[in-house]
């Protein structure tokens, strides 16, 4: 997926973008930082389930931003079809707008047996029916699209598992976390703001991910650390943690490309995130 359109929003006037999975914390992220650029139609799902067609009505876009996503990566296993429908379906539904499109993908293309991060030009490889959805999403996006795969994604709505780290450990003197998957957190709030610089570039395949790098583990440490908690860590392997779905065991995300908008370090991004919800 490489086009070489300079200008793909057309000397990048934006009066009105599109947000599918609006109630979301991509969702709701991207809203917020594209809400200077223009009008923002944010579409959660009861306005538009992207599992079926547009609605009628909808006005002209400059720019369709594709959240919506069926996230429960165990759940797919069982709902693979259901799954589908949403990030191939729904993805192709968005395209169908006919505007510029960004469609949001995951590291869980990859089968995580690399070793070394991943980049744009590697084969992908899913484990998961979830994964495959994701893969046979970017496919569905067309050629006017940027696919963006980022990974861990966490933020301060919805449900992440930052959020569910912080509920634990207000709880618990203990919690077990898997500590033999390793990843890039990524916080929304980085992501959308990326995301405005990326729909300068040409379409194409980018990854956009947060700097540095820590298992799911090292990330609750993390959290607990930065927000007082005096929870502890149990490591754990992914089979102890017995989820229905394969995960990759190393699904670092780099760019090759220099153009690619560069994130901060997940910390920075988990204390940005901490600083929100102590605003709520």
């Amino acid at each position: 997926m490489e086009h070489t359109d300079t200008d793909p929003l057309g000397q990048g006037r934006i009066s009105r973008v599109l947000i599918t999975g609006a109630g979301g914390q991509l969702g709701r992220a991207l809203a917020a930082a594209f809400a200077a650029d223009g009008e923002v139609l944010a579409l959660g799902r009861g306005e538009w389930d992207v599992a079926f067609p547009p609605p009628p009505g909808l006005p002209p876009v400059d720019l369709v931003l594709h959240a919506a996503a069926w996230t429960d990566v165990d759940g797919a296993e069982d709902e693979p079809q259901e799954a589908a429908a949403v990030n191939v379906g729904g993805t192709a539904n968005a395209a169908s707008l006919g505007a510029p499109l960004v469609a949001f993908s995951s590291d869980y293309v990859f089968d995580g047996r690399k070793h070394e991060p991943y980049v744009e030009s590697d084969g992908p490889n899913p484990l998961s029916a979830y994964g495959r959805s994701k893969l046979h999403g970017e496919a569905a996006a067309g050629e006017r699209a940027w696919v963006v795969r980022s990974s861990w994604l966490f933020g301060p709505t919805s449900r992440n598992f930052l959020l569910t780290m912080l509920r634990l450990g207000a709880e618990r003197d203990e919690v077990a976390v898997v500590d033999d998957q390793c990843g890039c957190p990524t916080y929304v709030g980085h992501l959308a703001e990326a995301t405005r610089a990326l729909v300068e570039l040409p379409f194409g395949l980018y990854h956009v991910a947060a700097e540095g790098e820590c298992t799911w583990a090292e990330f609750a440490e993390a959290i607990f650390a930065e927000a007082g908690l005096g929870c502890r860590v149990r490591r754990i392997t992914t089979a102890e943690f017995g989820a229905k779905a394969p995960r990759p065991a190393h699904s670092v995300l780099r760019s090759e490309r220099p153009e690619t908008p560069r994130l901060p370090h997940w910390r920075e991004g988990l204390r940005a995130c901490l600083d929100e919800l102590a605003k709520a």
